[in-house]
C-alpha cells in the first residue's frame, strides 16, 4: 500500500519507533528484516503525528465508549465473578488483503475438512474403522454426544459458524493453534473493538481502505433466515444467561442482527417442535444459534445436571424441525488430540495437505508415535493431566502398555496430548514506554452461506501481557485488539453502525423478557418510594435532633419493607441491584444510556452505604439519589417504543406506585396517626405545591385523600395509577381489545370502579386494604397468565 507521509512525518515516525525492539526468535507484525512493513507505514505516521495529549485523549475516548456501551467481560475467581472493563489495546493489528486471501483460502479448506470429519463421526465412522482416528479419542471424549449418532442436520450441514485461532511462526508462516467449532466467541466483541478503534484513528481508518465487517454479518444473517420454515418466526440466539462470560456479546449480536435472545427455559418442546414462550402464546422457533455447550442443551438425553438447557430439544433434531448452529456434538472437533490426526485425515479425505498446518501435536497414547514423542519431549507442552515434570517420570514406560498410561487414557484421552511449543509473533501495543512488542494470536471467523464459506475480513486479536502464550487470555491479564485488513483501493463503505435488518412483522415478546420488564418497573419504583420515605425521615431527624412519634411511625413503616430507617442505604442498594439484575437479562432490549444510568445509580447507592451519616447528610444524599432515579425513570420509561414490553414495564411501575400510595395513606392518614403525618404523605406524594394551590384552607384528612387517592389528574394519586393499569392491561394480548373482556381487565375494572365512586370520607383503612388486595390479585394473575 502506497502512503505519502506528511513532510515532517519521517522524523516523528523514527522517534516513535526508535525504542521498538522485536523479540528475538519471533516474527513481528510491524517490523520485518528490512524495517517497517509497508502496510504499517501510513498508520504509524498518523500515530506519530499525534501529540502525547491528543493521543491520551483519543485512547481515553475509546475506553469511555466501551464503558458507555456497557462492554464487559466476566472475571472469575474463588469468590465468584465480577464484571470488568473490556481490555482493548487501541493499536490494531494490520494485514494486507493479499495475505488475508491466502489465510481465508486455507481456513476454508480446513472448515470443509472439519465438516467432513463431523459428518463421518456422527455417521458411518469410517475414520475410526480405517484407523485414521483412535476409537478412544472419540468414544471416551466428554464432547462425544452418542444420542446424536445418525441424526442428520435439517440444513444438511453440521457446521455453520466457526473460528480458528492462528499464530505466525518465526519464519513468517501461519499455524492453526486451535479449532473453535462448539460456540466460538469473539465475533460480537470484534464489532465493538472496531467501533472503538475507528474512533481513536478515524483518519488512518479512512486512508487505509480497511475492509468493513458488516457484510460478513449481513450474509450470515441472510443464510440463517433462509433456513426458516415459518414466515412469522425469526432465528434465535440461545444463551446460557447473564452469568456467562460472553453474555454481553450474545445480547449485542441479537440486537445487531435482529434475532431473539433466548435462554433454555424460554423454549418448550411439543410434538417434536421447538416453541418460544411469549406473552401471546407459544411461537415456533426453527433456527437456533446456540451459545452454550452441546452437552447442556438437553437435560433429558444429555447432561441431567444441566439447568440451562431445554428438555426434549434432541427430539426436534430427530424430527428435522430445528436447525442448530452449530450442530450439537460439534465440540468434539475442538479436542486437542484431534490436531495430531488432522494432517493425515486431510490427505485421506481431501487428497491434499493442509494449506495452513496446525501446531505439531502428538497423542502419546498412539504406540507408533511414542519414539518421536520421547525425542521431542523437551520441545513440547502438555495438557493439564500430563505436566512436563510428570512426563519425565512416565515417558520411559511409553514403550509398552503400562497400566499407568492406560489408566490416564481411560480417564481422559486428552491427558496424553503433547504439543510443540509455539513462539508467537509480536505486534505493537501501547504501553508506558510507547509502542512495545507483545505476543499475539488471531481468531478468524468463518460463516457458511449459500455460496460457501466466507471469512470475516478482520477479526479478533488476543494480545499477551508477557512473552508466553499462556498470558493471551483476558482472564490472565491479556488484552484484545481490532484487526484491520487493508486494501490498495477503496472498499465497500457499508458501516456496521447502519441498521442491518428491517422486519415487516411484529415480534412477540418472550415471557421471560416480559417478566423482567415488569419487575424492572417495580424495583425502580420500589427504590424511589423507599428513598422518598427515608429522605422524609432524615429531614425530620435533622430538625428534631431525636426521636418523635412521627419518626417512630416512619421507621415502623419502613421496617415493613425491610428497611432500617437510620441505615437505609443497604436496602436501597439492594433494590437497585435487583433492578439491575432484571435489566441485565434484557440487554438486547435495553438502551445503552438506560443501562449506564442504572449502573451509576446502583454504584451511588452502594457508596452511600459507607459514607452517609444520619440526619441532614443522609437527607441531602437521598435527594441526589432521588434525582438520579427520576432521571432513569424518564430515560427508560418515556423514551421506550410503546410496544408490549413497554406496557409490562409501565404496569409494573403503576402497580408498585399504587400499592405504595395506598400503604402510605393507611399508615399516615388514619385517625391515630401522629401529628405531622398528613404533611408527610403530601411530601412523599410529591404534591406539596399542588395541595397548596387546590386547598388554601389548610391540610386535612379529606383534602389529602382527595388529592392522593381520588384525583385522576395527579400522577401520584392512587386512582390515577388504577386508571393507567386499567388502560394498559386492557391492551395486553388476549385482554379484550379485539374480543371478549379478559379476567385481568375485569378485575382491574372492578378495582378502579370501586375506588372511583367513593367520596374522600369513605376511603378509610378498610377500603385501602381492599384496593391493595385487588392489586395483589392483579399481580398474581398477571404472572400466571403471561410469565409462567
Amino acid at each position: 500500500m502506497t502512503v505519502t507521509p506528511l513532510p515532517w512525518a519521517e522524523d516523528t515516525v523514527a522517534n516513535l519507533v526508535a525504542d521498538y525492539r522485536p523479540l528475538p526468535d519471533a516474527a513481528d507484525e510491524m517490523m520485518g528484516p528490512d524495517g517497517m512493513r509497508p502496510v504499517w507505514r501510513g498508520f504509524v505516521a498518523g500515530l506519530a503525528a499525534l501529540g502525547p495529549a491528543e493521543r491520551n485523549t483519543r485512547f481515553a475516548r475509546a475506553a469511555q465508549y466501551l464503558r458507555d456501551a456497557g462492554v464487559f467481560f466476566r472475571q472469575y475467581g474463588e469468590g465468584g465473578s465480577d464484571e470488568r472493563d473490556w481490555p482493548l489495546s487501541p493499536v490494531p493489528v494490520i494485514l494486507h488483503e493479499a495475505e488475508w486471501a491466502v489465510l481465508e483460502a486455507g481456513l476454508v479448506q480446513r472448515a470443509d475438512l472439519l465438516e467432513a470429519v463431523m459428518a463421518d463421526l456422527y455417521g458411518p465412522a469410517r475414520l475410526v474403522a480405517d484407523g485414521h482416528l483412535p476409537a478412544a479419542v472419540v468414544g471416551r471424549n466428554s464432547e462425544w454426544l452418542r444420542p446424536l449418532v445418525g441424526v442428520v442436520p435439517r440444513s444438511g450441514h453440521y457446521l455453520h459458524f466457526i473460528a480458528f485461532d492462528i499464530a505466525r511462526n518465526p519464519d513468517g508462516t501461519w499455524r492453526v493453534l486451535g479449532d473453535r467449532t462448539q460456540a466460538p466467541s469473539g465475533a460480537g466483541f470484534a464489532l465493538e473493538n472496531r467501533v472503538a478503534t475507528s474512533r481513536v484513528f478515524p483518519e488512518a481508518f479512512r486512508a487505509a481502505h480497511v475492509h468493513r465487517l458488516a457484510d460478513f454479518f449481513r450474509r450470515f444473517r441472510d443464510a440463517l433466515d433462509a433456513y426458516r420454515t415459518h414466515r412469522d418466526s425469526r432465528p434465535a440466539i440461545l444463551t446460557p444467561g447473564p452469568l456467562n462470560d460472553s453474555y454481553y456479546e450474545h445480547a449485542y449480536l441479537a440486537r445487531y442482527l435482529g434475532f431473539s435472545l433466548v435462554e433454555g427455559e424460554d423454549l418448550m418442546i411439543e410434538n417434536g417442535r421447538a416453541l418460544l414462550r411469549t406473552v401471546e402464546g407459544p411461537r415456533p422457533v426453527d433456527v437456533l444459534w446456540r451459545r452454550l455447550d452441546g452437552a447442556f442443551a438437553d437435560p433429558i438425553e444429555l447432561d441431567p445436571k444441566s439447568q440451562i438447557g431445554t428438555p426434549g430439544l434432541l427430539s426436534t433434531l430427530r424430527a428435522g424441525s430445528l436447525t442448530t448452529v452449530n450442530a450439537l456434538g460439534s465440540g468434539l472437533l475442538e479436542t486437542r488430540a484431534f490436531l495430531a490426526f488432522l494432517p493425515r485425515i486431510a490427505r485421506a479425505v481431501l487428497g491434499e495437505d493442509l494449506a495452513i498446518p496446525n501446531v505439531a501435536t502428538w497423542w502419546c497414547g498412539q504406540p507408533a508415535e511414542r519414539a518421536e514423542v520421547e525425542a521431542r519431549a523437551a520441545e513440547m507442552t502438555f495438557g493439564p493431566a500430563l505436566s512436563p515434570r510428570l512426563f519425565d517420570a512416565v515417558h520411559p514406560t511409553l514403550q509398552g502398555d503400562a497400566p499407568q498410561v492406560a489408566d490416564w487414557l481411560a480417564r481422559d484421552p486428552q491427558a496424553l496430548v503433547g504439543q510443540e511449543r509455539v513462539r508467537l509473533s509480536t505486534t505493537p501495543a501501547w504501553g508506558e514506554a510507547g509502542l512495545t512488542p507483545r505476543p499475539m494470536s488471531l481468531r478468524i471467523f468463518l460463516a457458511r452461506t449459500p455460496d460457501g464459506w466466507i471469512a470475516m475480513k478482520g477479526g479478533y486479536a488476543r494480545i499477551g501481557r508477557g512473552e508466553g502464550a499462556d498470558v493471551l487470555a483476558i482472564q490472565a491479564g491479556g488484552s484484545v485488539a481490532d484487526v484491520w485488513v487493508v486494501s490498495d483501493t477503496p472498499v465497500s463503505t457499508h458501516s456496521m453502525i447502519e441498521p442491518v435488518v428491517s422486519r415487516p412483522f411484529r415480534t412477540p415478546l418472550p415471557a421471560r423478557a416480559a417478566d423482567n420488564l415488569f419487575w424492572l418497573g417495580r424495583y425502580v419504583e420500589r427504590a424511589e418510594t423507599a428513598t422518598r420515605l427515608a429522605r422524609a425521615y432524615h429531614r425530620r431527624l435533622a430538625e428534631s435532633g431525636g426521636e418523635t412519634p412521627l419518626l417512630a411511625e416512619i421507621a415502623a413503616h419502613l421496617a415493613t419493607q425491610g428497611i432500617d430507617a437510620r441505615t437505609m442505604a443497604p436496602a436501597l442498594a439492594d433494590r437497585l441491584d435487583h433492578a439491575r439484575d432484571c435489566a441485565a437479562r434484557l440487554r438486547e432490549r435495553f438502551s445503552g444510556d438506560g443501562w449506564q444510568a442504572l449502573t451509576r445509580l446502583s454504584a451511588l447507592a452502594h457508596r452511600m452505604v459507607e459514607t452517609v451519616q444520619p440526619g441532614d447528610d443522609a437527607a441531602r444524599a437521598l435527594s441526589a439519589l432521588l434525582r438520579r432515579i427520576a432521571g432513569l425513570a424518564g430515560l427508560v420509561h418515556e423514551n421506550m417504543y410503546r410496544s408490549t414490553g413497554w406496557r409490562f414495564l409501565s404496569i409494573g411501575r403503576a402497580l408498585e406506585r399504587a400499592d405504595a400510595m395506598a400503604a402510605a395513606l393507611q399508615h399516615f392518614a388514619g385517625p391515630k396517626a401522629p401529628d405531622g403525618s398528613l404533611d408527610l404523605v403530601i411530601e412523599i406524594g410529591d404534591s406539596v405545591m399542588t395541595h397548596r394551590r387546590r386547598f388554601p384552607v389548610g391540610v386535612g384528612r379529606e383534602t389529602v385523600v382527595d388529592l392522593l387517592a381520588l384525583d385522576d389528574d395527579n400522577p401520584r394519586a392512587l386512582l390515577y395509577q388504577l386508571t393507567e393499569l386499567k388502560r394498559e392491561i386492557g391492551r395486553l394480548p388476549g385482554e379484550g381489545r379485539d374480543g371478549p373482556m379478559g379476567d385481568l381487565t375485569r378485575l382491574m375494572l372492578l378495582a378502579h370502579t370501586g375506588l372511583a365512586v367513593k367520596r374522600p370520607e369513605a376511603v378509610d383503612a378498610a377500603a385501602l386494604a381492599e384496593t391493595r388486595a385487588a392489586l395483589a390479585r392483579v399481580s398474581d394473575l398477571l404472572a400466571k397468565r403471561y410469565f409462567g
